[in-house]
């Protein structure tokens, strides 16, 4: 999974073609690494996202509409402050090389013509924004690289830009075949697909495992037992791809997992997986990217704003976890007290044979056929005393027993009730689900309140989806918001699903009096397991049933209910996107 070269050459068409000519409207940035500007031109409009993310650093089109912090970070007002307004006049590709330079014609302080360029470089986790001045000096950029952190290039406000080092690599759609067969045959004893890595510019590995694969049959092959007949087929296959690709007849193909899930894209179609994987054909690059990165980067986006949160959950489970097994083993040990009785009465039955002084004795186990056990006996008590004493002991061990079971039991609630708070945490997706669930936190008393006093309390709908039959399908973002759901507003005749032993969210079917048929049933149940806790799983048992039949337990934290009369549904999450797209 990599924004190669060539993609990128792609996407510099594709964003060209609209947004030459075009004004900057607004500028934004949701997340550390990542930048949202928005474009106007005659006729109409749309956003860019630009991300220097190591996981997904790249440049496209978006129709995903992100939550943005209330206070804008530095270097997003400096954007503003000199990009506003500004017209896109150029954008550069050098060569095949994973960045392009956007030039903006501005005017600066003093109201003269300027030429400002948005360097954006695409290198994994030495993916960066920078914004350039006239000069040619670095005004700012989302990642400062000091000197400490790089020896070979350093990233400052006030340095000149320079490009990053050139790599040893020949441009792939200019290729020297006599040279590449050479570096092969000399080069690293790796696997083709490797070696084509090393030395051919613009492609990601996809595309090296795709030729490979054509060229040997296999991708494990090794660069040093290519064949004549082997290179004279590799060069056939690097020409068909670079007709494709200066034809336009280049594409976006996403690589899609059985379980929907995307795994890979590229500008070709791929037969590497033969029938494992789905490969879908997008209408053009910035979809097929917005569509890869919309969940993945969501999740990183709200996890780097809930860092704090996470944590704090995570190590309160822990420290509940530790704890219940501090008291399980305590219990263990406490199922050992009647052993402490018996040697009690066994000291009772045999006192004409005992003495004060004594350290121990053996007597005979009358509970046991009989067997010899030895009894330890505290020299400094009489006999009766160290019968009390062991009796003493067993009651203390019953009571510990009783009071253990009870810790041990609300302990686990407690546990389970954090899990799923991790669990709805995990999959948050704005930023008022994260306020909503902190909320929770502070009502249950794990959180302090630092709301101010003229701040209101977040209100949010659950999710709502339709059926194909046209029922309402609502589900629940946070706990309290499922008790809500669930056990307010929802009638006795509604249909209540949930997870099997799963963490998840409450799901209602809203009836309205209505006969609910199976498609909706089956529908409501693929909600039910994609909002939960099983979203990755293949398949996941759903119970459902009516609403009259779940529910609340006295004193029990929010979210949790217990049901009855009820049936499960197997289903499969996957189908969650099919029938409801990006919800």
């Amino acid at each position: 999974m990599a924004l190669d070269g060539i993609t990128l050459s792609m996407l510099k068409k594709e964003i060209s073609e609209k947004l030459i000519g075009a004004r900057v409207d607004k500028i934004h940035q949701p997340s550390k690494e990542e930048l949202v500007m928005s474009f106007r031109w005659n006729g109409g409009n749309g956003k860019l996202l630009i991300s220097a993310s190591a996981n997904g650093p790249r440049i496209h089109f978006t129709e995903s509409s992100v939550d943005n912090p209330k206070n804008p970070p530095m270097f997003c007002m400096l954007m503003r402050k000199h990009l506003a307004g500004a017209k896109l006049v150029e954008i550069e590709q050098f060569g095949l090389e994973r960045m392009l330079h956007l030039s903006f014609a501005t005017y600066n302080e003093f109201g003269d013509p300027v030429i400002m360029k948005l360097a954006v470089e695409i290198m994994g986790r030495h993916s960066n924004i920078m914004l350039i001045g006239p000069d040619g000096k670095i005004i700012d950029a989302i990642k400062r690289v000091t000197a400490d952190m790089s020896s070979v290039r350093q990233v400052m406000p006030g340095m000149s830009y320079v490009f990053p080092p050139a790599q040893n690599k020949m441009n792939t759609l200019e290729p020297d075949y006599m040279l590449l067969a050479k570096r092969l045959k000399t080069g690293r004893d790796i696997p083709l697909s490797k070696a084509l890595m090393e030395n051919l510019d613009g492609v990601s590995p996809i595309v090296c495992r795709e030729i490979s694969d054509f060229v040997t049959g296999e991708m494990d092959t090794r660069a040093h037992d290519l064949t004549d007949d082997n290179f004279e087929l590799l060069a056939e296959t690097i020409e068909r791809i670079i007709g494709e690709v200066k034809s336009g007849a280049a594409a976006p193909f996403m690589v899609i997992e059985e379980n929907g899930h995307p795994l890979d894209f590229t500008f070709m179609k791929v037969s590497q997986y033969g029938e494992t994987m789905e490969i879908r054909r997008f209408e053009n690059f910035s979809a097929m990217l917005d569509k890869f990165y919309s969940e993945r980067s969501g999740a990183d986006r709200m996890k780097q704003r809930s860092n704090d949160l996470f944590k704090f959950v995570t190590n309160l489970a822990d420290r509940i976890s530790r704890k219940l097994d501090v008291q399980r083993q305590e219990l263990a040990r406490s199922t050992e007290r009647d052993i402490l009785r018996v040697k009690g009465e066994l000291i009772h039955a045999n006192m004409w044979m005992l003495e004060k002084g004594m350290t121990s004795v053996v007597l005979e186990n009358f509970y046991d056929d009989c067997k010899p056990v030895e009894v330890k006996l505290d020299p400094r008590l009489t006999p009766n005393q160290n019968a009390q004493h062991y009796f003493s002991e067993y009651r203390k061990a019953d009571t510990a027993e009783k009071m253990l079971k009870k810790f041990i039991e609300k302990g686990e609630a407690e546990l389970f009730y954090i899990e799923s708070v991790f669990d709805l945490l995990s999959r948050a997706r704005t930023d008022d689900e994260v306020v909503a669930i902190r909320e929770e936190l502070v009502a249950q008393g794990y959180l302090k309140n630092h709301r101010k006093n003229n701040q209101k309390p977040v209100k949010l709908a659950p999710k709502e989806y339709i059926s194909t039959d046209g029922f309402r399908i609502l589900c629940g973002r946070n706990n309290i918001q499922n008790d809500k759901l669930t056990f307010k507003d929802s009638r006795k005749n509604d249909i209540w699903l949930h997870t099997q032993k799963i963490h998840g969210s409450h799901t209602v079917i809203v009836t309205e009096g209505r006969e609910v048929p199976d498609s909706t049933l089956e529908q409501a149940a693929v909600v039910a397991a994609y909002n939960s806790k099983a979203r990755e799983s293949s398949l996941v048992p759903v119970d459902y049933t009516e609403i009259r039949n779940v529910k609340k337990p006295s004193g029990s934290a929010p979210g949790k209910a217990i049901y009855e009369h009820y049936r499960t549904a197997y289903v499969r999450p996957a189908q969650f996107e099919k029938l409801f797209g990006d919800k």
